[in-house]
Order: structure tokens, then sequence, then C-alpha cells
């Protein structure tokens, strides 16, 4: 999915493209195609194999999330199916087109990744002091909010609450979207826990629609924003396996790469358990089979052996 001839590519990521539609809705917001492919990155580098599946998981899962979380904030989606073009059909959302927000709002509930490095060097995460003895992967008391800056190229960087209320220009909107994050991350942990899956942490992005009214946009929960692990097995003190691209990465770091792009292609067996991933975290999270989502959206499953030619 790099093109849809008749629609305007407005902006191109490392996994999705965003179209404009010509037609706002009736709430006067101008609409986005919002479509994600299967590409994968690994340290900033896009490889040149796709995972088959990945964007349809990533999609369905969003709209599995939005949709069962409009009582805590509303969020852009406006439809799944209906009004996404066929040959988007799974992989594609009709979203509205926000002002967003320039932060990237982070909810920590165990102590993993970049937050147990920053909690090794100086007992705190974000500014947030931490209590002491804490073992790596171990649950936080509560959890913590911890933005980062929107990098257009390479690394977010980690910032404390003054500096991102600063970044967005109000304060008491930043207050909104930490009290927000913070509700949407206990509730999809419960929610996840309860299925057999910790979720972690998560990465949220918020925006203004033109009234001004507050909601979660881009993806939401899904494995390549936010670390899922299974439940069996946890035991703090170690690193967790995961239900994301950890898989290609533990890879990646093998595989004698400088991590400079480009980036090398991935192995048909690494591409195989990466997309068994994937498709797990949904099944899981959602309690419904992966194909039931294909179903909805009137799709059938990709080739698990694909290759790019």
């Amino acid at each position: 999915m790099t093109a849809l001839a008749d629609l305007p590519l407005i902006a191109s990521g490392k996994v999705r493209e965003m179209y404009a539609l010509s037609e706002p809705g009736g709430d006067g917001d101008a609409r986005l195609l919002m479509v994600a492919s299967d590409r994968i990155s690994t340290y900033d580098a896009v490889h040149p194999t796709p995972i088959p599946d990945k964007g349809r998981v990533l999609t369905g899962l969003s709209v599995f999330w939005f949709e069962i979380t409009e009582h805590i904030v509303a969020n852009h989606l406006v439809s799944a199916v209906e009004e996404v073009p066929e040959q988007a059909r799974g992989r594609g959302l009709v979203v509205r087109r926000l002002r967003m927000l320039p932060v990237e709002c982070v909810v920590r509930g165990y102590i993993t990744g970049s937050g147990w490095k920053d909690y090794q060097a100086s007992g705190s995460v974000s500014g947030i002091p931490l209590p002491a003895g804490l073992r790596e992967s171990q649950q936080l008391p509560e959890p913590i909010f911890t933005p980062s800056t929107k990098a257009e190229e390479g690394h977010d960087e980690a910032i404390d609450f003054e500096q991102a209320a600063t970044l967005v220009g109000d304060r008491r909107l930043m207050d909104r979207v930490r009290s927000a994050s913070i509700e949407l991350y206990s509730f999809a942990a419960e929610h996840a826990r309860a299925n057999g899956v910790i979720l972690a942490d998560t990465k949220f992005e918020f925006g203004l629609d033109s009234p001004g009214e507050l909601m979660v946009a881009d993806e939401v929960l899904t494995p390549d924003s936010s670390r899922y692990w299974p439940a069996e097995g946890f035991a703090p003190g170690r690193p967790q396996p995961s239900f994301d691209k950890q898989y290609v990465r533990d890879w990646a770091a093998a595989s004698g790469w400088d991590k400079r792009p480009p980036a090398p292609p991935i192995p048909a067996e690494v591409v195989a358990g990466t997309r068994s991933r994937y498709v797990e975290a949904y099944e899981r999270i959602t309690g419904r089979p992966f194909a039931a989502w294909l179903e909805r959206c009137g799709v059938a499953a990709e080739d698990e052996a694909a290759q790019p030619e």
C-alpha cells in the first residue's frame, strides 16, 4: 500500500500513509484516510521485507480500542469499513483531521526499556522520583506519565511534564492530556491483564478538532505503540518476551548489521515468527479471532510467506 491513485498523499511515515479526502464531515472537520502498511523498522531504518498482515493487525487493534474507550476520551475515528476505499480495507481508517499536539504521551506501568535505564542512572523517570530498589520489569506503585518530544528524524527525547506543557502552550490542556493518558492506560491494562496480557507501557497522540475538543488519534494501544508481555511466566528482575517487533530487533542485533541504513532483508522464518506474534497479540487482547476482523472488512488473509520481489 504505497499509493491510492485518486487521493492526494499528504504524509508518509515508517509504517503509515495519510491521504486527504475531499469532503469535510458534518462536524466541519476535514477527513483523512490513514493506511497502515506491513513495513517494519528497527533502529530507525525500514527493512525491505514486509510482515504480512501487520498493518491489518495494527488497524484492527486500534479500532477495537477506539470503540471501547470512547467513554474515557473522544477519538478521531470516523469509519473503519463503510467509507474506506476497497483497496485499503482492513488497513485503512477514515479519521478526522486534527490539530495535533507536539508531544508523545507515554504512560508507564512497569519499569522497563529507556525508563529502566533512566531509573538506574538517577532513581527517577522524566523527573518523577521512584522508590529505591525496583527491579527491571517490576510493576510501579501507580502508572506514571512520561512525555517525550516528537522527532521528525531520529529518536524522540524524554521531557518532563513542565517541558511538555511549554511545548503545547497550555498547561490546563496538558493536565487534561495527562489525566486522559493515565485513564486510558489503566483501563487498557486491566482489560489486557484479564486476557492474559500485561500492558507494560504505551504511547498516545492527541489532537484538537475544529471546536477544540480533545481527541486521541493516530494508532492506539497497538504492539507498535505499546509494550505487551504474556502474563504467564512474568517475573521481575529480567527483560520479558513481548508481542511486538522485539523479535525482529533481536534478530537484527545479532545479524552483524551495523544498524545504519539500508536495513537488511528479514529471513522468512523471522517474518513468520513476527507475524504470528502480532496476530496472537490481536487475538489475546480482543478475545476474537483475527479472521473476524478480516471478515468485518471483507478481505482475505495475506500469504504468510509473502516476500518482496
